[in-house]
C-alpha cells in the first residue's frame, strides 16, 4: 500500500483494490518473496465465507531464512542512533493515519469487525508507534559510586536481540504495533508470524514500516498455516533471544516450555475470564454503557472482554433488562455496511463453540433475555446474547466465551463478589462499578488481575502497562514498562580510580 487506493466506481471494486494493494509474499531481509515451493493459503472474509486473496504459506526453511536476516542485521541496527529509530516510528505513525480508511477497510474484510471499530483500532495501533518513538530516546542507564568508594558502578541498557513475535487474529494491527514499536525503539530485529486468519493487516504494516525507512532485515514477516512447524525451529535457535506471544493460554504454555531450552526472554499475553462487578450504589447508566463497551468491543472476541457479570442483587434485574435492551438493539451484519455495530465471529468453529456455551447455560436453568442463537449466513454471525439467573455450575463460569454473550450472576456482599471474581485461573482484567471510593480501592486491590477498569469499560492505552497475572501470562506491553521487555541490563565495574 504505497499510496492511498485511488477512488473507484463501486464499493466492491474498492474492496478488491484495497486487498490487491497488499503484498502477499514473505518479507525476508527486505525482499518480498514466495514461500519455498510456492505454496499459498486463502484468507477468508468471515462475513461471507468467501476468499479475499491467497498469501504465501511459509515453510520451516523460510522461517529460518527470516531469522538469518534478523540475526545478520542485529548488530548494525543496535548501533543506530535512538533518535533515528524514533523518527522511523514517527513516520510510520503518520503513514498509518494517512492510510487510515484503507487500512480499516482491509481489517474489516479479513477480520469482520465494523468499519468504525477498525478505524478505532488503526488509531490505537498507531499510538504505540508514537509512544515508543518518544521512549526510544529515554532509555536510561546509571552511574554511581560503589559503597566502599574504591570503584564506580556503570549500568547500561542494551537491546535483547533478535525477537520472535506471534500475533493474534482479533486485533491484527494493534497487537503488531504493540510489539514492533518497543522492539524498534530498543534496537531489536524481529521475525513476526501473524495469525493465519488475518495476515493482511500485518503485511500492510510491514510495507508501511519499509516506507518509513526501517532498514532491510529489521522486520521480517512470515505468513503460514503451520505455525508450530515454522516457529518451533526458530524458538530452538540460539540466535533468537526474545519471544512475545499473544493468544490462548494453552498455546502459551507450550511456547514457554519450548522457550526454556534457550532460556529466552518471554512475554505472554494470554487468555482472560474478566469479571464485571456492579454494586448496588453504581451509576447504572454508566454501568450499562461500560458493560456494552467491555462486552461488545470486537463482538466479544477480546481477551479483555467482560466474561462474567456479577451484579449485586438489589440492581441485578434492572441491570440485566437494560443490558438486554441495549444489546438486543444492536445492528448485526457485514462490517462494511452502514450502521452495522456487530460483525461476524471469526470462523464457523468459533460460532459453534459460543453456542455450545449458551446451550450449556440454558440447560442449567439460565434465562435468555435476548439473542441466544446463530443468525443465518452467509458468514458466521451470533446474535448478541444476555443470560440471566446463570448458575455457578455452567461452563461460562470457567471458560472464556470469546463472543457476544453476557451471562449475569447475582451476589449479595462485597466479599462474595471478590470471591466469585477471583475464582478463575485467569487474571488479566476486572471491571468494577461503584460510587463508594473506599469500596472502589478495596475491590481494586482485592482483584487478582493485572488491570482494573474502575467505572470504565475500556482502559487499553499505549501509555499504560498492559498485562495479566496467573494463567493470563506475564510481562507488560505499553507504558514505560513496555520497552523494558526488549532491554538487557549490563553492569560494568570500574576500578583503578
Amino acid at each position: 500500500m504505497t499510496t492511498t487506493v485511488p477512488p473507484v466506481s463501486s464499493a466492491a471494486e474498492r474492496e478488491r483494490a484495497v486487498v490487491a494493494a497488499v503484498p502477499t509474499g514473505l518479507l525476508v531481509g527486505g525482499e518480498w518473496r514466495e514461500a519455498t515451493g510456492g505454496a499459498r493459503f486463502p484468507v477468508l472474509d468471515p462475513s461471507t465465507g468467501s476468499m479475499l486473496v491467497e498469501v504465501a504459506n511459509a515453510t520451516p526453511e523460510d522461517g529460518l531464512a527470516a531469522l538469518d536476516a534478523a540475526a545478520t542485521t542485529q548488530s548494525s541496527w543496535a548501533q543506530t542512533a535512538p533518535r533515528e529509530r524514533g523518527e522511523i516510528l514517527r513516520r510510520a505513525f503518520d503513514l498509518m493515519h494517512e492510510r487510515l480508511d484503507d487500512l480499516a477497510l482491509l481489517m474489516t474484510l479479513e477480520m469482520g469487525k465494523p468499519l468504525a471499530e477498525s478505524r478505532a483500532e488503526i488509531v490505537y495501533a498507531a499510538e504505540f508507534f508514537r509512544w515508543f518513538s518518544e521512549e526510544s530516546v529515554r532509555i536510561r542507564g546509571d552511574y554511581r559510586v560503589a559503597p566502599a568508594g574504591d570503584k564506580r558502578i556503570l549500568v547500561m541498557r542494551q537491546p535483547v536481540g533478535p525477537s520472535l513475535f506471534i500475533t493474534p487474529w482479533n486485533f491484527p494491527m494493534a497487537m503488531g504495533t504493540r510489539k514492533i514499536g518497543p522492539a524498534v525503539a530498543a534496537g531489536c530485529t524481529m521475525v513476526v508470524k501473524p495469525a493465519a486468519e488475518t495476515p493482511l493487516s500485518m503485511l500492510a504494516l510491514a510495507h508501511i514500516m519499509a516506507e518509513a525507512g526501517l532498514p532491510d532485515g529489521v522486520l521480517n514477516v512470515v505468513t503460514t498455516r503451520t505455525s508450530g512447524a515454522v516457529m518451533g525451529p526458530l524458538i530452538a535457535d540460539p540466535r533468537a533471544r526474545k519471544l512475545s506471544f499473544t493468544g490462548s493460554t494453552g498455546v502459551g504454555r507450550r511456547l514457554v516450555e519450548q522457550s526454556a531450552a534457550q532460556l529466552l526472554r518471554v512475554s505472554m499475553e494470554l487468555g482472560g475470564n474478566a469479571p464485571f462487578v456492579v454494586f448496588d450504589d453504581a451509576d447504572l447508566d454508566a454501568a450499562v454503557e461500560g458493560a456494552l463497551q467491555a462486552k461488545m468491543r470486537n463482538a466479544g472476541e477480546a481477551c479483555t472482554a467482560a466474561n462474567r457479570f456479577f451484579v449485586q442483587r438489589g440492581v441485578a434485574d434492572e441491570f440485566s433488562e437494560r443490558l438486554a435492551e441495549r444489546m438486543g438493539g444492536l445492528m448485526v451484519g457485514r462490517g462494511t455496511e452502514e450502521g452495522v455495530q456487530v460483525g461476524p465471529v471469526i470462523t464457523e468453529k468459533a460460532r459453534a463453540e459460543i453456542l455450545e456455551l449458551v446451550n450449556d447455560a440454558t440447560d442449567h436453568g439460565a434465562q435468555v433475555l435476548t439473542g441466544g442463537q446463530a443468525i443465518d449466513g452467509p458468514g458466521y454471525f451470533v446474535a448478541p446474547t444476555v443470560l440471566a439467573n446463570v448458575s455457578n455450575e455452567c461452563r461460562v463460569c470457567s471458560e472464556e466465551i470469546f463472543g457476544p454473550v453476557a451471562p449475569v450472576f447475582r451476589f449479595d456482599t462485597e466479599q462474595e463478589a471478590l470471591a466469585l471474581a477471583n475464582d478463575t485461573e485467569y487474571g488479566l482484567i476486572g471491571y468494577v462499578f461503584t460510587q463508594d471510593l473506599n469500596r472502589a480501592l478495596r475491590v481494586s486491590e482485592g482483584l487478582q488481575t493485572g488491570m482494573v477498569g474502575l467505572n470504565a469499560g475500556v482502559i487499553s492505552n499505549p501509555a499504560a502497562p498492559f498485562g495479566g497475572v496467573k494463567q493470563s501470562g506475564f510481562g507488560r506491553e505499553g507504558g514505560h514498562e513496555g520497552i523494558e521487555e526488549y532491554l538487557e541490563t549490563k553492569y560494568v565495574g570500574i576500578g583503578g580510580l
